[in-house]
């Protein structure tokens, strides 16, 4: 959605467009766009179709638990899960807010959830929430010790809700996933469902403020 964002603020994509692609290493992702009001200068609303998810290996909780520094009993009875659309991700659902928030996880948290397995993960903590999730996310392997907003990782949330019923799978259905709370930097995720448990698309919506700006001088 950030380059999105930028394609369109610096006209490489012209104004007004409402539909264009971007080809990524997973493959072509679909962008749509939702422009808002020129006249209160509304930002527009960047929408990306998640690419395909795949689904991996379970992971123990008692060893998520004790990798993010919480009880065994702030985890919901449910298996955490390696599930990816280009960005590996472990998620682990925890029961309220206050769990998400005592979370912490760091390079060494990492290696005692994913054990032997060399590959790097990501690691998404949340609960469910009146409105559709309250998250985290970290990906210390990354070189990023928390992450604000991850749509490439809310796809394959919205798909692990689903599947454990923690949120409706009707086909049209809207929440939000909020996340960077903790951090001091609230983002808000839109996600919409099309077709059965997104059987045809997950959307994920965003809006986009820019906080810096650059010149590269050769």
């Amino acid at each position: 959605m950030g380059t999105s964002f930028v394609l369109l603020d610096e006209g490489t994509v012209p104004a007004g467009t409402k539909q264009f692609v971007l080809e990524e290493k997973v493959g072509p992702v679909a962008i749509r766009v939702e422009q808002g009001r020129v006249e209160t200068g509304e930002r527009p609303l960047i929408w990306l179709t998640t690419p395909p998810i795949s689904y991996g290996r379970t992971y123990d909780r008692l060893r998520c638990a004790q990798a993010l520094g919480v009880a065994a009993h702030d985890l919901l009875d449910i298996t955490p899960q390696w599930l990816s659309a280009g960005n590996p991700t472990v998620f682990i659902a925890l029961r309220d807010r206050r769990a998400v928030d005592d979370a912490w996880l760091d390079s060494h948290g990492v290696s005692i959830i994913k054990g032997a397995d060399a590959a790097p993960i990501c690691v998404f903590v949340f609960t469910p929430a009146p409105e559709g999730a309250y998250a985290r996310m970290f990906a210390p392997e990354y070189g990023v010790p928390e992450d604000p907003a991850t749509g490439s990782s809310t796809g394959p949330l919205a798909a692990f809700m689903i599947r454990h019923r923690l949120v409706s799978g009707a086909a049209g259905t809207r929440f939000v996933s909020e996340q960077g709370t903790k951090m001091g930097r609230r983002s808000i995720l839109y996600v919409e469902l099309h077709g059965e448990g997104g059987a045809d698309g997950i959307d994920v919506g965003g809006y986009v403020t820019p906080i810096a700006e650059g010149t590269l001088k050769l």
